[in-house]
């Protein structure tokens, strides 16, 4: 079943796909950003080791990586909607199947391979890359509310999630339900509003009506900057490609740390689950401001300055949480650092798709972002990794946070120093209209 899109509608039915890709992302993330509560029952349960648990989220977050560029390939080529819906069912089953969980194996196969590959089909980096087609004028904002899915989703399932399990006293019944939401929710909203591009119902970008019929003369008629292309490997020929993935990385290594290991850092600061899981979830949620502010602010003013800042202000968050505990001990540092850090944590992923198709065109988006997001994946995998062994090694996770806390200012550096206004299609003057000729074409 779909819902077909009417070009004289009141609504342009763009909204309806930001509002599918949001509440997408809040369960798939949701369900993933819930690892970190079952690490701890894990260990107790099977006597694994934190860093052989850690070998399951560190792979998921590298083959999810691994499987973007190829995910965004096919989303490039057929407009993404059947990626979308089949990534959905696939990722459904295999988190329910974790409830099955009896060796360490299983658990590196079924979360760190199945899992994570369904994942990337329904990720930040593809919507990001179909909403851009239905968006040019407010691609950030929209690309920002999507993204604010993933922060409502920390901020709703991962405390819910450990809610299931204090009344149940069951991980394994917690899996099931998430994945259960995931297959009764999540699917049928994609069959109704997850389409690829507005051309196929005869939309432009934004709603705006035909300028060759208007005669309204937009930037996203017909710009392409000087970095556009068709191409993903052209876009690596070229110096902000590689800052922007270069800043990725660390984003990676600083975000998916806390993804697994925070509940349990909290838990061994003798912060009780509960409260770790709350702090969180808050965290998390307070990105909604964060990714929705981000995209808003960036269609304005711009985006390099403000991812900049986005990686500064996580590196003070980092700050925050290992000294504040030297002065005043307790919970306080945990709220401080989930204060800052909450603002920054999904904010990157609109500001660098948004500049990415600013500076590269919308044509090869999804394997661009895709490509590029791979370096995001590869910093988590190492983060997430290293700091599993080096908390078994040394009994603590003071080294890992003081590690990946240092990586985030020369990343706010690197994306400081990326010429925006020389490279991207919103600093051009527009081109002069073309009548009589064939109407600009679109990627779906």
């Amino acid at each position: 079943m779909t819902t077909t899109p009417k070009p004289g509608g009141r609504i342009y039915f763009g909204w309806y796909v930001v509002a599918a890709f949001t509440f997408i992302a809040l369960l798939t993330s949701g369900a993933r950003n819930a690892f970190g509560i079952f690490v701890i029952p894990m260990t107790e349960e099977f006597g694994w080791s934190r860093g052989y648990i850690s070998i399951a989220a560190a792979l998921g977050f590298l083959v999810n990586g691994a499987a973007q560029p190829f995910m965004g390939r096919l989303v490039d080529r057929t407009g993404g909607r059947g990626a979308v819906l089949v990534s959905l069912v696939v990722m459904g089953v295999s988190t329910i199947l974790l409830s099955l969980t009896f060796h360490i194996l299983f658990l590196v196969f079924m979360f760190g391979i199945v899992t994570s590959m369904a994942a990337s089909g329904a990720s930040m980096t593809n919507t990001g890359a179909i909403l851009s087609r239905w968006f040019q004028r407010k691609r950030a904002t929209v690309v920002g509310i999507s993204a604010a899915g993933v922060s409502a989703g920390g901020l709703i399932m991962v405390p819910f999630a450990m809610y299931l399990f204090q009344a149940t006293d069951s991980w394994r019944l917690v899996w099931i339900i998430l994945g259960s939401a995931i297959l009764l929710l999540g699917v049928p909203i994609g069959l109704l509003f997850v389409h690829g591009s507005p051309a196929r119902f005869g939309l432009r970008p934004d709603g705006d009506p035909d300028p060759s019929q208007s005669g309204l003369n937009t930037r996203a008629a017909a710009n392409r900057g000087p970095l556009d292309t068709d191409r993903w490997r052209q876009s690596f020929r070229s110096l902000p490609m590689w800052q922007m993935s270069g800043s990725y990385f660390v984003c990676g290594a600083t975000t998916m740390l806390l993804s697994v290991h925070f509940v349990p850092f909290a838990i061994d600061r003798d912060i009780s689950p509960t409260i770790a899981a709350t702090i969180f979830g808050v965290m998390t949620g307070l990105n909604v401001v964060g990714a929705i502010g981000a995209g808003i602010l960036s269609d304005r003013f711009g985006r390099k300055n403000l991812l900049a800042l986005v990686y500064l202000m996580r590196g003070c968050a980092y700050v925050l949480l290992l000294v504040v505990p030297l002065f005043l001990p307790g919970v306080a540092a945990f709220w401080a650092f989930a204060a800052v850090a909450g603002f920054s944590w999904i904010a990157t992923a609109p500001l660098t798709t948004s500049l990415t198709a600013d500076l590269y065109g919308t044509r090869a988006l999804g394997t661009i972002v895709g490509v590029s997001f791979v370096f995001h994946q590869i910093g988590g995998f190492t983060s997430v990794l290293l700091a599993g062994f080096l908390f078994d090694l040394t009994g603590s996770y003071t080294i890992p946070f003081a590690i990946a806390g240092a990586m985030l200012f020369p990343a706010a550096i690197s994306a400081f120093s990326i010429r925006e206004r020389r490279y991207s299609s919103r600093y051009l003057a527009p081109a002069p209209l073309q009548t009589g000729g064939a109407a600009a074409g679109d990627d779906d």
